[in-house]
């Protein structure tokens, strides 16, 4: 059986993310594991195209803030000192790679919705993430 030593969670700040954070939990219990969290912000550009002729920085710096309050909320929830409650912005596949390879995670736990067919063929975060990770993937579906 595989053990792990370094657990990266990347969760969405949704109200599903807690299902994803407390499976974490119990997996870097058993394995004695630190738990990381990340959050990835994509910029607010992505979202717009780039055809808003406006400065976004503002908007951008609301949503980060954001960000880091409720992971640390949740890093307080779970246990998971704030040196380990990381807010990026940037595609969440590319930042979860980049932050498994440069971090050297041994699993990474997405959640998933399970979707099929063209909505899987389309990319969502989880399979973008398992297509790219050189490390174990864990997608826990939410329900």
């Amino acid at each position: 059986m595989t053990s792990y030593s370094k657990i990266l969670v990347a969760i969405d700040l949704t109200e599903e993310a807690p299902q994803v954070l407390k499976k974490a939990k119990r997996i870097a219990d058993t394995f004695q594991a630190e738990l990381t969290l990340v959050h990835v912000v994509e910029p607010v550009g992505y979202a717009y195209g780039g055809d808003i002729p406006m400065d976004l920085t503002e908007l951008q710096e609301q949503l980060d803030k954001a960000a880091k309050s409720q992971l640390e909320a949740y890093g307080r929830e779970y246990d998971v000192p704030p040196e380990r409650q990381l807010a990026s912005v940037g595609r969440p596949e590319s930042e979860i790679h980049r932050l498994c390879e440069e971090k050297q995670f041994d699993l990474v736990i997405v959640g998933s919705h399970g979707r099929h067919g063209f909505q899987l063929l389309l990319g969502s975060t989880a399979n973008g993430v398992l297509h790219g990770a050189e490390c174990d993937v864990l997608a826990v579906r939410i329900t």
